[in-house]
């Protein structure tokens, strides 16, 4: 292992070690003793940035506050579902859920976040002398209600980003065999043909000389709402497509009949790309969500791929898990001709800029002593460890700091590329019917995926199922 954090060591080792976050401990002993011996329980997903705050940061507070965090990370799919039936219902069993950035306008909707700005205004004893909104990057904007309060403190962002083996595109030989075959020379793609041809090379040349060796990833399971994301939030913006095809300025038109661009021409074009893709990839791809394409790519079993940042870390340099440290490098993701103009005009962008908060539950019976929390957990003073350990950056004094800096050159430049190129991604859009909207179509989407429906019939089906609930939920009249 090089800078990367190994979770599994002690957290209150590593606590000592790095020494306490914040250097007013006096501010939280001091408003922290009304709720002395509270435990709080928060929800979360098995992520490396999750799994930071569970390891070190909540021992860090309790041994500061006397109060206990239980963080009880989880898979993604229970991680919601646990969170929305305990708000729904009212139990208040947690203290803090994980909001991700695509979901957050539904529970605004619903009324199910507490609106930090506020409970802080408010009670200004529990507002802690190095916790400032103002610390945060913009991502933090996609927690914001209309008011422009903050109901969520964020944790974690990052890009999904083209990630590739230096180790394997460096390589003279291999570089002769690519130009002799293509007749250009071996680098990372610029276009969806490159990366294909790319694909195409490697998984022959993985099967020529008998390794385990696949062209590219694939996050393309077969039932996992991961494929779903994979194509509308990282494929499609690639070929023009934004917004899932959807024109919420034309009455939520999805079809091309109506205006939108769901099963345009193009949008056909991204998903038929995307899909030819996995004949080049291993086979594990057609069950793989966003965790197996990290673990594929770490076990050096794809010579490219599309990855979630969060996961570049321990990639690119813990080498208790990853095999390929020191291999990895980072580039943008292929362009179609003239997305990168639309994008710079702010028309559209290349890809996902992922990531979540901590929201505190209008339910919750601890809101007070979550709040204190959820301030440590935002502090600048945390925040390098953190982002060492799990690359993520939610603050915008990170990025300069030392240990970040040095990470920096391990990644090949990934904090760079967020920092720098982070405006030509983007979030999901701002739709209250996400969820609603993502579950109605994925059974054709998956179909799309399993060979039963054809990429040009499920596309359309598709437009027409978003049309018709998106008339059943009064969005389109």
């Amino acid at each position: 292992m090089k800078t990367v954090f190994k979770l599994a060591a002690s957290a209150l080792a590593l606590s000592f070690a790095t020494g306490m976050a914040n250097a007013d401990d006096a501010f939280w002993k001091e408003a922290a003793a009304p709720y002395e011996g509270v435990t709080l329980r928060g929800v979360t997903e098995s992520s490396p940035p999750s799994l930071y705050i569970r390891e070190v940061l909540a021992p860090q507070f309790e041994e500061l506050t006397g109060i206990r965090v239980d963080i009880e990370t989880t898979s993604w799919d229970q991680m919601f579902d646990k969170a929305i039936k305990d708000m729904e219902a009212g139990t208040g069993i947690y203290d803090m859920v994980y909001i991700e950035q695509d979901i957050v306008y539904s529970y605004l909707a619903r009324d199910f976040l507490t609106d930090t700005t506020q409970l802080l205004a408010d009670n200004p004893a529990l507002k802690a002398p190095t916790y400032d909104e103002a610390n945060f990057t913009t991502f933090a904007d996609y927690f914001k209600g209309e008011n422009g309060h903050l109901y969520g403190i964020p944790m974690e962002a990052f890009i999904k980003i083209y990630l590739y083996r230096t180790d394997l595109f460096g390589d003279p030989d291999i570089q002769a065999a690519f130009k002799e075959k293509t007749g250009r020379d071996l680098a990372p793609a610029t276009t969806h043909a490159e990366y294909t041809e790319i694909a195409k090379f490697f998984y022959e040349y993985g099967q020529e000389n008998d390794l385990q060796l696949w062209g590219a990833t694939v996050q393309g399971h077969t039932g996992h709402a991961a494929s779903w994301y994979e194509y509308v939030e990282t494929v499609a913006p690639t070929f023009g497509i934004y917004n899932w095809g959807i024109d919420a300025d034309n009455n939520y038109a999805a079809s091309v009949a109506n205006g939108g661009e769901m099963n345009s021409d193009t949008a056909k074009e991204a998903l038929q790309w995307w899909l030819d893709l996995r004949q080049y990839a291993p086979p594990e791809s057609n069950q793989s969500t966003w965790t197996e394409v990290g673990t594929t790519f770490g076990a050096g079993r794809a010579a490219q791929g599309l990855v979630y940042g969060e996961n570049a870390g321990w990639i690119a340099a813990d080498d208790t898990k990853s095999l390929v440290v020191g291999k990895v490098g980072v580039a943008l993701p292929p362009l179609a001709d003239g997305v990168m103009e639309e994008v710079e005009n702010g028309e559209g962008y290349i890809g996902y800029y992922d990531g979540g908060a901590f929201g505190l539950p209008s339910t919750s019976k601890n809101k007070e002593a979550a709040a204190l929390f959820l301030q440590y957990i935002g502090q600048n003073e945390v925040q390098p460890d953190w982002a060492v350990a799990a690359p993520r950056v939610t603050n915008t004094a990170t990025y300069d700091d030392p240990k970040v800096q040095d990470m920096n050159e391990e990644l090949g430049g990934y904090y760079d590329m967020l920092k720098d190129k982070g405006y030509l991604f983007a979030g999901a859009p701002a739709y209250p019917f996400h969820a609603q909207l993502r579950e109605a179509m994925a059974p054709t989407f998956y179909n799309i995926l399993t060979g039963d429906l054809t990429v040009s019939d499920g596309l359309d089906q598709m437009a027409e199922i978003a049309e018709t609930t998106l008339t059943e939920l009064g969005y389109r009249k």
